[in-house]
């Protein structure tokens, strides 16, 4: 079971969330985040380096520094405000006709150490401390990590009621995606929302493993220091949007590698056809339909391949998913790439940039062949995390994306 509670969110007045709300500080470098950034934007808060010329390390205290500056700053200006009281948030993405509805709550820390909060991926410890800084230096969650839960009538009926009435946010991104936010006022609501999440048995970390990392680590830091800890204060919880699984859609997160591992093309044909069947599909893209069939794209041409019975085991929560199909039939065996996290010649591309930057990066030379897959089911991630299995890296890629800047965390 979880264990959740309303907070007094810092956020911008109506007149300047387009302004403030941004992207999350890990889908921007630092250049793409200046040229992004306005006036207002919450960038120079999670992306501080952007203000200096020429851009600093954003590991260095000059840059950390500016961060604590910047957020005093924009509530100094009135650019963003703390709420009055403790709210629950509906926060809704609007991507391809398709709308989804989160709750903008605060999980306690416990529940991670506990299981209750159910990952999926490995974390780094440098991507951990990192974050972690961040939370430290601003005493705050600036950004939300992304959980998912199971589908629950009376938490969407609750969430229907507020919809039903006017946003206190609404627009459309500059990427296209409608953003779209209530505040559940109601105190009766207020607590209902809270016994219902009680008897909630867990959440699934969809996005944001390493700010849920960090969160209880500075939570638990903090608990240490104080003597009179009672495990109500503000820093043992952390901010999150929460959605109800049946809402949420995984893209693919697909292959690109850069070199066919001292093989010419027709040797790499030979090789892959002693796993899969190989076809040639032609010049124009081929995405894959289902299930243990990719795509491949290598020397101007689109190949579908699809993995032979035998070769995978359909049993086992882990071993049926298609990117360790592809892993420990390609990568590994034919293209020597032994560990996702670490070798240099392979990258990562998500679905949300369509095949035809697959395609781009190798006609470029950059790259010398890539490999599209079909998106994992939210079914196969619930069944791998509740398994206490973890997936290989960059198997999930949820789109769109949370807006920062719409609700910020204070820790005191």
């Amino acid at each position: 079971m979880v264990k959740i509670r309303p907070f007094a969110a810092v956020r911008p007045p109506k007149q300047y969330v387009e302004e403030v709300a941004a992207r999350p500080y890990d889908v921007l470098n630092s250049a793409e985040a200046k040229a992004e950034a306005g006036e207002k934007s919450l960038l120079h808060i999670t992306k501080p380096e952007i203000d200096f010329d020429p851009i600093i390390d954003e590991h260095s205290q000059p840059a950390y520094d500016k961060a604590v500056e910047n957020f005093k700053a924009w509530q100094e200006k009135g650019w963003l405000v703390q709420d009055d009281k403790p709210y629950y948030y509906v926060y809704a993405q609007t991507m391809d006709g398709r709308t989804q509805y989160g709750l903008v709550m605060c999980a306690h820390t416990d529940d991670y150490a506990s299981g209750a909060i159910k990952k999926h991926e490995l974390t780094r410890k440098d991507k951990e401390e990192d974050r972690m800084i961040h939370v430290r230096i601003q005493n705050a969650n600036i950004e939300p990590v992304f959980f998912a839960y199971p589908d629950n009538a009376e938490v969407n009926a609750i969430v229907a009621k507020y919809v039903a009435g006017e946003p206190e946010y609404d627009f459309v991104a500059e990427d296209g995606f409608g953003h779209h936010f209530w505040v559940i006022s109601e105190q009766a609501d207020i607590d209902r929302i809270t016994e219902i999440f009680a008897e909630i048995p867990a959440f699934y970390v969809a996005d944001g493993h390493h700010r849920t990392a960090a969160a209880a680590l500075v939570g638990a830091e903090l608990r240490g220091k104080n003597p009179n800890h009672t495990g109500e204060e503000e820093y043992n919880y952390f901010m999150t949007v929460a959605f109800p699984d049946s809402q949420l859609k995984i893209i693919d997160y697909n292959r690109v590698v850069k070199d066919l591992n001292g093989l010419t093309e027709e040797q790499l044909l030979a090789a892959l056809a002693e796993d899969f069947d190989v076809h040639e599909e032609g010049a124009e893209i081929y995405k894959p339909g289902k299930l243990h069939e990719f795509s491949m794209y290598l020397g101007g041409k689109w190949y579908s391949l699809v993995a032979k019975e035998g070769r995978y085991d359909d049993n086992d929560p882990i071993g049926v998913l298609d990117v360790t199909i592809l892993s420990n039939l390609v990568l590994d065996k034919i293209l020597g790439i032994k560990d996702l996290r670490t070798d240099k010649r392979i990258d990562f591309v998500g679905g949300i940039r369509g095949l035809g930057e697959l395609s781009r990066r190798v006609d470029s030379g950059e790259m010398k062949v890539a490999f599209a897959l079909y998106p994992v089911s939210m079914k196969q991630l619930v069944d791998i995390a509740d398994s206490g299995n973890i997936m290989p890296p960059k198997t999930t890629w949820f789109e769109p994306k949370l807006r920062s800047g719409l609700a910020i965390h204070k820790l005191a």
